[in-house]
This record gives structure tokens, sequence and C-alpha cells, in this order.
């Protein structure tokens, strides 16, 4: 698997990553996607050391993080490919760089929950570690400006999408990835989605499947092994995150 690379001092780029930097597509919080010259449906989604919280509020630049998130991605898409799950994902460009698909972004985040933790608590009456079975699944709108606010099921149609297609593979993710981290002992808590449609009308789960867009936590000791340990200030997530990237090779 492409994942399977090992950590190495230096990233070499082909002369194709080297000249799609000259055309950017977007630029997310932590990540820079760029136009591949020549294949108008491909693009490179390139993972930055950089992790930020509270909506951009909190920022910081741990050395590697890129990297690490760039092949826990690698081989989560390529086990859900296996799985069926249809991604974005085509390859990997050094070790901190994705070949994928390009897509038409569903505006919508979709978050799957199995425990309480995060927002949940929060907005509701549920305590944090609360299992909630079966889980369930919310929308979210995908803007920073609006501080991505919760949406129903009849908002998301309202917008005029359909989010049935979306719930369907969300849930799919969460029982291969339930039955994945649990083979490593880890408890999968919550974790974000994003989706696209290609130039046929088919869905595709895009973004990236990594620490940054999940709750992880050591089953009986709940713990942490995600993002959380930087809002909260509690560890290293790098060092976090390589544990992580660890285990998955030993099971996929």
């Amino acid at each position: 698997m492409s994942g399977d690379n090992k950590d190495q001092p230096n990233i070499f780029y082909s002369k194709e990553f080297t000249e799609a930097k000259d055309n950017l597509l977007m630029q997310g919080k932590v990540k820079s996607v760029y136009q591949m010259a020549g294949e108008p449906q491909k693009v490179y989604v390139h993972f930055h050391d950089k992790v930020t919280a509270g909506n951009g509020k909190k920022i910081d630049f741990p050395d590697g993080k890129g990297k690490v998130c760039c092949l826990i991605s690698a081989l989560l898409f390529e086990y859900m490919e296996t799985r069926g799950i249809k991604t974005h994902y085509l390859g990997t460009e050094g070790l901190d760089t994705l070949l994928c698909r390009k897509l038409e972004i569903v505006p919508v985040e979709v978050i799957v929950r199995n425990i309480a933790a995060g927002g949940i608590v929060k907005q509701t009456t549920l305590s944090e570690g609360t299992l909630i079975n079966p889980p369930i699944v919310e929308y979210f709108l995908k803007d920073d400006a609006k501080d991505d606010p919760l949406l129903t099921y009849d908002r998301v149609r309202l917008m005029g999408i359909d989010p049935k297609p979306m719930k369907a593979v969300a849930i799919d993710i969460n029982y291969h990835l339930q039955s994945l981290f649990t083979l490593m002992g880890i408890d999968i808590v919550d974790f974000k989605l994003e989706f696209g449609y290609d130039a046929h009308g088919d869905l595709f789960l895009a973004d990236e499947l990594s620490p940054d867009n999940m709750r992880l936590w050591k089953k009986g000791t709940k713990e942490r092994f995600d993002k959380d340990l930087f809002r909260k200030d509690e560890g290293d997530i790098v060092k976090a995150y390589k544990y992580i990237l660890q285990e998955l090779r030993k099971f996929t």
C-alpha cells in the first residue's frame, strides 16, 4: 500500500506536482489543493505541518504533522476502497501529498457519533463518554464565516442537497472504521466526513481520514490520540498520530 511508506528525512516530488504548485485551486486551513497540469479531473491535496482549532483561532505548526496525516489518510482511503467505499484517493505524491479525483465538494460536513464528546455534550444533556447506539449522523454547513452551524436533515434538503446518499455511505464507513479500530484497541468516538461529486454525478468520499477529523480513545482508559490533545493542551499530537499510523500498518 502507498500508506506503508516509512518515514524519511527528505521528500521528493515528481515534475508533475512541482508544476501543479503554480496552479493553486484552494487554500484550506491545513491543506492546499493544486490542479494537475494536463489532467483536468485530477488534483493534488498537500498536507501542511499546521494544526488549528476553533475555526483557526488557535494555531500551531508541529513538525511532521502533515506527513503523518497524509500517510494515515492514504492507508484509510485504500482500506475503504477494499470495502467498496468510493473515495477521491488515487495515490500518493512524496509523503505529504495525495493525488485525488477532482470533485465538486458538497458544502456540508457529515459527522458520525458513536460516543458523546465535543459539541454534542455542550449542546445536549448527554455526558462525555455516553454510548450512542445506534450511532447518529449529523450535518453542519461547511462555512467558517458562520462557524459551521448545525443543520437539520430538512435544511440540507432546502439547500438542494440530498442527504440520503451521504448518510448511507457515512454509516458504512463507520462500520468499517469501528471494525478496524477495535482491532487496535481504540474507540472511534466520532469523525467528520466530506463528500463530493465527480463530472459524471457519482458520489465520492473526499478530504482526509486522519486523527485531525476523528476522536480516538484508548479502550478502557480513554487516552486520546486525536486533535483534542491540541485543543485541550494535553499532549503532543504528532506523537499520538504516529502511534495510530504504527497500529494501522499492523492491521491494513
